[in-house]
């Protein structure tokens, strides 16, 4: 016998289990559904980006910073230390509970939200008199029924033709968070987040890591001042980049994987390494959601068609995250499951594609939120730019970690803050700040004029907001 739901959730992802919660509190009869297993087959609710994704990846990111400054930084403060290794094992297993602790918290907060919890794989059964049939395929198979669904399926690694993942030599975002040692030598193919984080654990553990990148640029989407300042961080800590490279093959064997190629000059060149890293991006995840029986429209890549609030073809259906257009962000996921839940309860949902921070949590961190100066630049927009270097900062000194900079971009005219990058220690929190100023259409003057605690890497965000205007007070 079916159960019946006002709104059913297909992925418990960032996205699905924060759109649960919030239909959940707007009073709907909630369920939501969710097909990740945890090693012994359990719930593991809270998507890539809590299994094989953000939150395993910043667990191994702090660990491997922890042993980076054991090894090379702790002597500056005083502090002996002999014999350092890794616990690789341990490392893990650390990242594990770390993942757990995610996973049984979303299951808590469904039991506190009173959102039915289905572990297994949702699916469209059939779409029946104004509603619609969701077959839930687990331990036991059930149908859910619901006016309202929202599909929240994320999405899944892009292989590279004629380099399937296998996990174990060639990795995906998965795999490359279970190395089990550390290797001697490790590519990563794309320097975007994913390959630049996880080539950053591993060299920092010991590995001998080249990032091979076919753009021609060092992350192109990033501010170019700040991406240059990044590629002159990354350079320095030894991590390999090239860049402008063609992939010719890439052969897998037991001694490990050869990438042979081209490189920016086009000259022919190989590459062995024990492990090789592919990320090349991320492709929506419609795999078994049987859309076709319910005649659920995918655009051109295959993602489930939206219009701007996240309404399909179908009435009563929505999409959100990374199954949909728009960056494959968590926090944009968060995001749009809230403004969609609103929406449902006839309220006004919002969500500003504009103010959506992004970060890189490699070391420095890289942040931003806006447009970018080439962006403004093509646009033909005046603009004027401010940039204050965290040398010049009293806390970034007493860390030990002074690399990067803060930059401000504003409006020639109205000084109306158009966009803030920053590379360098704590750009993921600092960020913040931005994302409320711009949110409220704050001018750079603004940021100038607002008390900020001394000393504290806050303050490079005020100085360089002076810096638009010309004067700053510590560079």
């Amino acid at each position: 016998m079916s159960k019946q739901f006002d709104v059913v959730v297909i992925g418990g992802g960032p996205g699905g289990y924060i759109a649960a919660i919030r239909a959940a509190q707007l009073g709907f009869n909630v369920a939501c559904i969710d097909d990740w297993k945890n090693a012994k087959g359990g719930p593991a609710p809270g998507g890539t980006c809590t299994n094989v994704g953000c939150i395993p990846s910043k667990a191994l990111l702090q660990s491997s910073e922890h042993f980076e400054h054991a090894g090379h930084h702790f002597a500056d403060h005083g502090i002996g230390l002999k014999d350092l290794s890794i616990d690789v094992a341990k490392m893990l297993g650390r990242k594990d509970t770390v993942v757990k602790q995610n996973n049984d918290g979303i299951l808590y907060l469904f039991k506190k939200n009173k959102v039915s919890f289905f572990h297994g794989r949702g699916s469209f059964a059939a779409a029946k008199e104004g509603a619609y049939e969701i077959k839930v395929a687990g331990a036991a198979e059930e149908t859910l029924v619901a006016k309202q669904v929202i599909v929240a399926t994320g999405s899944n690694p892009r292989a590279l033709p004629g380099a399937a993942f296998d996990e174990e030599n060639i990795l995906s975002n998965d795999g490359a968070l279970r190395i089990p040692a550390v290797p001697k030598t490790l590519g990563v193919i794309g320097s975007g987040v994913i390959g630049l984080e996880m080539g950053s654990v591993w060299r920092r553990l010991g590995a001998d890591v080249t990032v091979l990148e076919a753009l021609p640029t060092f992350l192109g989407a990033v501010d170019e001042q700040i991406a240059k300042e990044a590629h002159k961080a990354f350079t320095k800590q030894g991590l390999k980049i090239e860049l402008g490279i063609k992939i010719a093959e890439v052969k897998n064997a037991k001694g490990g994987v050869t990438v042979s190629y081209a490189d920016a000059k086009g000259e022919a060149k190989t590459l062995t390494v024990d492990k090789l890293i592919v990320s090349i991006g991320r492709v929506p995840n419609t795999n078994g959601l049987n859309a076709e029986a319910v005649g659920l429209k995918l655009d051109e890549r295959g993602a489930i068609a939206v219009d701007d609030e996240c309404k399909t073809n179908l009435p009563g259906v929505w999409a959100i995250g990374d199954v949909v257009r728009g960056p494959m962000l968590a926090h944009k996921a968060e995001e749009e499951g809230v403004a969609v839940a609103e929406r449902i309860a006839g309220q006004h949902g919002h969500v500003n594609f504009n103010t959506i921070p992004w970060v890189i949590y490699t070391s420095p961190e890289i942040a931003w939120v806006g447009q970018t100066e080439q962006q403004l630049k093509a646009a033909g927009r005046a603009y004027k730019a401010g940039t204050f270097p965290f040398m010049a900062n009293g806390r970034a000194r007493a860390l030990g970690d002074t690399t990067g900079m803060v930059k401000f971009l504003a409006d020639a005219k109205t000084d109306e803050i158009l966009g803030v990058h920053i590379v360098g220690p704590f750009a993921s929190e600092l960020i913040s700040e931005a994302v409320v100023a711009m949110e409220f259409k704050a001018s750079a003057e603004d940021i100038a004029r607002i008390c900020h605690a001394h000393p504290s890497l806050s303050e490079a965000t005020k100085e360089a907001a002076l810096a638009v205007d010309k004067r700053t007070l510590n560079f």
